[in-house]
């Protein structure tokens, strides 16, 4: 199925989602894309049958970002009414941050080009990331005068440190894939040809998992980027106490002592 902006392909417990503006290189900065992957984010996290997520876009980049002549068109409604730039960021792009926040399923951001400023922080959303060889990433906002909007400043450190972080938003230079497997913002790179194998290869392992447990597991790691272990650790035996309760569980524990390949549904 696909909207105008996303499409959702669902290839049973896997579900890949490609931002689908190629002729303008994938922006997500205008209310359509917005409310797209907004809209694609939310399904994905309803969908009981889906147990990992791919993200990726489609042509030659991931996304570039914000579109510059949206922004250009903006000069003077902006310098007139500086007050209603923040409402515009809170509605608009500021949702899909929050979106992915609320994102129980794992996702894995499959960067198959450039990824930009607002790319780059869209990337950076997501729980894993694997980029092609002819991928780029600049934390690019200084290189147009503006900030990150859209969370990068929150994202980026979690993601490659504090120094590295500053260092791309201070310069704006853009990175290659090997220079972002180096700082650690991707895991992975591969030839461009075998990018969504690789992303769809990884899902695989993870959606051999109690779907549960993983979903569980997924919402301790993002709680705990900003919990006191004290609190944290509550909300594990919280959760563990869930976990404890499924069928999976006891299955998973019958399949080791019976030396047999588990058989998870969900249960």
């Amino acid at each position: 199925m696909m909207s105008d902006k996303v499409l959702y392909q669902q290839d049973g417990p896997i579900v890949t989602l490609t931002l689908n503006d190629p002729g303008m290189r994938n922006p997500i900065s205008e209310r359509a894309m917005v409310d797209a992957v907004v809209g694609a984010i939310e399904r994905l996290n309803q969908d009981r049958a889906a147990r990992v997520g791919i993200l990726t876009g489609a042509g030659t980049a991931f996304s570039s970002g914000g579109d510059l002549r949206a922004m250009k068109q903006a000069f003077e409604d902006r310098a007139k009414q500086p007050a209603l730039t923040p409402q515009y960021y809170k509605f608009g792009i500021q949702r899909i941050p929050l979106a992915f926040e609320k994102l129980d399923v794992p996702i894995i951001a499959a960067v198959n080009g450039p990824a930009i400023g607002a790319g780059l922080d869209l990337a950076c959303m997501c729980d894993m990331r694997i980029a092609a060889e002819s991928a780029r990433f600049a934390e690019s906002f200084v290189k147009v005068g503006i900030v990150p909007g859209d969370g990068g400043a929150w994202l980026l450190p979690r993601v490659v440190g504090y120094s590295k972080a500053c260092e791309m938003a201070f310069t704006g230079d853009a990175l290659n894939a090997a220079e972002a497997l180096a700082c650690g913002l991707v895991s992975r790179v591969v030839p461009d040809a075998e990018l969504l194998d690789a992303a769809k290869a990884l899902a695989q392992r993870i959606a051999v998992n109690p779907p549960y447990a993983v979903r569980m597991a997924k919402r301790l790691l993002v709680e705990g980027r900003h919990s006191r272990l004290d609190t944290l650790l509550e909300l594990s035996a919280s959760l563990q106490a869930l976990t404890h309760a499924t069928a999976d569980h006891r299955e998973a524990v019958n399949a080791f002592l019976e030396k047999r390949a588990p058989v998870f549904k969900g249960d």
